[in-house]
């Protein structure tokens, strides 16, 4: 399997400089590049390949050791199959009737990370006192904060080098061992009702509350958005403010994604099999009352957390269709209507009081038990190999 670790580099002043020249210079092949193919089909009537474009940048890296010639080799042969993935995926929608959206010029404030294959142009180093240290070809060692062990037995398989917010991170993408399982743990099930009042809802009457990290942060967010648009327009002073907007953002989401890790991971260590919901969130992000709290919550990242952390771990994730589960009772099957404002299921029939998202979750969990995989029921398989942590 393929996980993704993310380390924060700390690079000297004259290491930031040079990373953003290769940047820069990364850029302007991309934007070379892409004008090179509209240009051959504009003049042929027929496109160019990766494999001759690479033989002229490869070329032109040679000639001019100053600029381009600067980077990797391989860091641009990765340069030049993103804009060959980028048209790849531009005729698919096409003859998908999809909406194309062309490949576009990068701008400075749109083209943010340097791909590297491990081993060509980039290492991972330690000295004798146990520093951890990035080398990078024509940056040179670069500090980095070492917060987690490369495991046993991984390979790194490819590196994205990316700048956020004006810090540099390290992305290394690894090819781990599958895991074996030496203790199975015992067979213990739980449902999951996910929603915008409680973030989750289990079976076994355990709630996690919505921290709500966006709305908490609103006002501070309307502060800066409203001195950046009063500022001169260009000026230094409002890119000052947009980053400092930028940062905030960066924070909300670690905050988020901080508290689903440590949700998934209690989830995965005590149970063995979790049910939830095969819902779209479709219906919530483009509703204008729900979509900024369906956003705020993250719902599609806890299920891609609560995948692969439950891969790991040995646990199974079963996905059930969830139509009625908040309207059924959980006790005796029958439907109870109720709208999003009441919180509080009573059944008539049998009497059952119970909080509305913990009969849902039990509902959840009480059709995975009845369908599992192989009989009905669905295993979820979201992508998994892009996670970062």
């Amino acid at each position: 399997m393929f996980r993704t670790y993310k380390y924060l580099l700390r690079p000297t002043v004259h290491q930031a400089q040079a990373l953003d020249y290769l940047l820069w210079q990364s850029r302007l092949i991309y934007n070379a590049a892409l004008e090179q193919r509209i240009q051959t089909y504009q003049e042929t009537g027929q496109g160019i390949t990766y494999a001759a474009q690479w033989i002229h940048f490869r070329d032109l890296r040679r000639a001019n050791p100053e600029t381009c010639g600067l980077l990797n080799a391989s860091s641009l042969q990765q340069l030049l199959r993103r804009l060959d993935k980028a048209f790849q995926a531009f005729f698919r929608r096409v003859k998908a009737g999809e909406t194309p959206g062309f490949p576009r010029f990068k701008g400075r404030n749109r083209f943010k990370s340097i791909e590297y294959t491990y081993g060509d142009g980039c290492k991972l180093r330690a000295n004798q006192q146990g520093q951890w240290y990035f080398y990078i070809q024509n940056v040179g060692e670069v500090r980095m904060c070492f917060h987690r062990g490369i495991p046993q037995g991984a390979q790194i398989k490819h590196v994205v080098i990316k700048c956020i917010n004006q810090r540099w991170y390290a992305c290394l993408m690894l090819e781990l061992p599958d895991v074996q399982i030496m203790h199975p743990k015992a067979e213990k099930a739980v449902g999951v009702d996910v929603g915008l009042f409680h973030l989750l809802a289990l079976s076994d009457h355990q709630a996690f509350n919505n921290p709500r990290w966006l709305r908490k942060s609103l006002a501070r967010l309307r502060i800066l958005q409203r001195q950046a648009s009063r500022r001169q327009k260009g000026s230094q002073r409002q890119r000052e403010s947009y980053a400092a907007i930028a940062r905030l953002h960066e924070q909300i989401a670690n905050q988020r994604r901080d508290y689903l890790h440590k949700v998934t991971a209690f989830l995965v260590q005590e149970y063995s099999l979790i049910a939830i919901e095969e819902l779209s969130r479709a219906f919530m992000n483009q509703n204008d009352h729900l979509s900024l709290s369906s956003h705020d919550a993250g719902l599609g990242e806890f299920r891609q957390l609560l995948q692969y952390k439950a891969e790991e771990a040995g646990a199974e994730v079963v996905a059930v269709n969830p139509a009625f589960t908040s309207q059924r009772c959980s006790g005796c099957g029958e439907i109870v209507e109720k709208s999003l404002s009441i919180r509080v299921h009573e059944c008539p029939t049998c009497g059952l009081v119970l909080d509305r998202d913990v009969n849902a979750a039990r509902n959840i969990l009480k059709l995975a038990l009845e369908n599992p995989p192989g009989r009905g029921g669905q295993e979820i398989t979201w992508p998994i190999g892009a996670c970062v942590s």
